[in-house]
């Protein structure tokens, strides 16, 4: 990755900076525009969307953008980007038609909107690079398997605990070591945090109560450690992961796996909560090589048979620069899925809920996220965490039950979970056919 750096000094020695346009305008939309515009040589923001336009015009202020203009026509919009002046548009298919762009960088933090966002990218030849986990935890491969249909790029950035982990996770294997987890380090967990709950820390750091609330209730990390199970194939070791809690440095909690188990299941996805260093990742891998095994006690790494790698922390935005010269210069996404879906996000029951009630979505009053097997949800019939919004419940369910498709109201036409049907029935046609 080190070599990204001087890729973009090349380019802006040439004068041909990497054109980005972005969908959002949120904290994280907002930080990757600062890090751009102030930090990044061989690069620049062309072209951002927000339903709100006082958003996107506050983002570009507070990253000192002040020769930008505003348009709601493909005529005024295409000559300022052209002419290298940043434009903000509030239509969406007027972002899209834009011509010069290099890449897509999806910051909404939607399901829906985003997905078909992405989907009309990909008709019209757009490179995509999404800070969506939620979003390519569900459809991801389905995502994936298009854009390679399509000839354009997709992939996660880094920044965020997948790409972090992903990197982390190629670092090992290209030593020659086995990883056999890949963990998160969490602060805190608690399945039955809410908006209410959760709006005073929101607001202190500009975010949605949704968005905090889905950090805290679980959701969040399991949508993430799906993204990277779905890239590596490993698996989860029981429905929500194992989450051990503990004080200790992940160094020193090894002893938590058995080894035996991790390499029956392939591997496998998970997190710790109170751990140190947080909030970083750690990788637990083997080798059976008497060399390695000789210089890793050297490097104080201890006797094995499971050695711990770790980053102590994820930077968020500021690592999306370097994601988006990989993807556009080097064709090297920071993390993709490898086929098709490994690990799915459920909802639980966040509360007793009543014959009636309609669910709310990721980071509400209602549900909670957990992991659970591919295969498993299939078998199950259970209901992907990312469709559970706006649907009503048709009986009585317990807090923390597991919620399946006959548990709730949905039309015949509903997008998002026709869509997830179509992706689980290619992927199964594929897995025959292989």
């Amino acid at each position: 990755m080190i070599i990204v750096d001087k890729q973009l000094q090349k380019r802006e020695e040439k004068g041909k900076p990497i054109r980005v346009a972005i969908t959002g305008a949120g904290a994280m939309g907002t930080g990757m525009i600062n890090q751009i515009t102030r930090y990044t040589p061989g690069m620049q923001v062309s072209a951002i969307y927000d339903r709100t336009i006082e958003k996107a015009e506050q983002a570009f202020r507070k990253s000192g953008i002040t020769g930008y203009s505003l348009s709601d026509n493909i005529g005024s919009a295409q000559k300022a980007v052209s002419s290298g002046k940043p434009v903000i548009v509030e239509d969406i298919e007027l972002l899209l038609d834009l011509q010069g762009v290099d890449v897509l960088v999806e910051a909404t933090g939607s399901i829906e909107f985003a997905l078909k966002t992405i989907l009309k990218a990909f008709d019209k030849g757009i490179n995509v690079l999404s800070f969506n986990a939620e979003l390519d935890s569900t459809f991801g491969p389905y995502l994936k398997l298009l854009s390679d249909q399509k000839g354009v790029k997709y992939g996660l950035a880094d920044g965020d605990q997948p790409g972090v982990t992903m990197n982390l996770y190629r670092y090992v294997r290209g030593m020659g070591f086995d990883p056999l987890l890949c963990g998160n380090i969490k602060g805190l967990q608690d399945h039955y945090r809410n908006p209410e709950t959760q709006k005073g820390f929101a607001a202190t750091w500009e975010m949605s109560p949704e968005m905090v609330t889905s950090f805290a209730d679980g959701s969040k990390i399991s949508f993430e450690q799906s993204c990277i199970a779905n890239a590596t194939g490993m698996v989860v070791a029981k429905r929500g992961m194992l989450g051990y809690h503990t004080d200790a440095h992940v160094d020193d909690i090894k002893h938590l796996y058995e080894i035996d188990r991790l390499k029956e299941l392939g591997g496998i996805v998970d997190y710790v909560v109170g751990a140190k260093p947080s909030p970083g990742v750690f990788i637990y891998a083997t080798t059976s090589d008497p060399l390695s095994v000789k210089f890793l006690k050297y490097g104080k790494l201890g006797d094995g048979p499971l050695y711990s790698f770790y980053v102590p922390y994820h930077l968020l935005f500021f690592d999306m620069a370097s994601s988006i010269c990989r993807l556009v210069d080097f064709n090297d996404p920071v993390i993709v899925p490898a086929g098709g879906p490994v690990v799915d996000v459920v909802a639980a029951a966040k509360t007793d809920l009543a014959k009636g009630d309609v669910i709310d979505g990721i980071g509400g009053f209602k549900t909670y996220g957990l992991c659970e097997n591919h295969d498993v949800v299939l078998s199950e019939g259970l209901l992907p965490m990312a469709l559970a919004s706006g649907l009503k419940v048709r009986r009585n369910i317990s807090r923390d039950e597991v919620l399946k498709y006959d548990d709730v109201k949905f039309d015949e036409d509903n997008y998002l979970i026709n869509l997830i049907k179509r992706q689980n029935e290619l992927f199964l046609e594929r897995s025959v056919l292989e």
